[in-house]
């Protein structure tokens, strides 16, 4: 074998060799990254799908502009769009009728009822 045979042979070791680091170093970034999306899958929080699931984006929504809650974009409270999620709880309370849980129909009733005590104080509508 030829001096030039083992410098390139040499050289392919080494670039073998690098290429082996490389590979351990993304294997393990490709790890460290798996192990990070689990934790962070395990600090979501994932609401239970059922009937609350559904009424609580449209009782929150009205909560903030109603000022009952603290709004993160502090948004002007509008009480024509709590007037109109006031009523699409309604309309929903309609449609279901009969189909509810017992639980499920409570926290309805109870949510409608607070927005529109809270509506008629906000709207002057009654005094707090």
């Amino acid at each position: 074998m030829t001096e030039k045979d083992k410098q390139k042979q040499q050289e392919k070791q080494n670039q073998q060799k690098q290429q082996d680091k490389q590979e351990q170093r993304d294997k393990q970034g490709s790890r460290n990254q798996q192990d990070q999306q689990k934790q962070k899958k395990k600090e979501e929080v994932i609401p239970p799908l059922d009937f609350s699931s559904l009424l609580l984006p449209f009782y929150t929504q009205a909560l903030v502009k109603l000022d009952e809650i603290k709004n993160p974009e502090k948004d002007k409270h509008t009480l024509n769009l709590v007037k109109r999620l006031i009523d699409l709880l309604d309309l929903l309370k309609q449609r279901t009728q009969g189909n509810l849980k017992p639980q499920e129909e409570e926290t309805l009733n109870n949510s409608i009822h607070h927005l529109k005590m809270a509506y008629m104080q906000k709207s002057k509508i009654i005094k707090s």
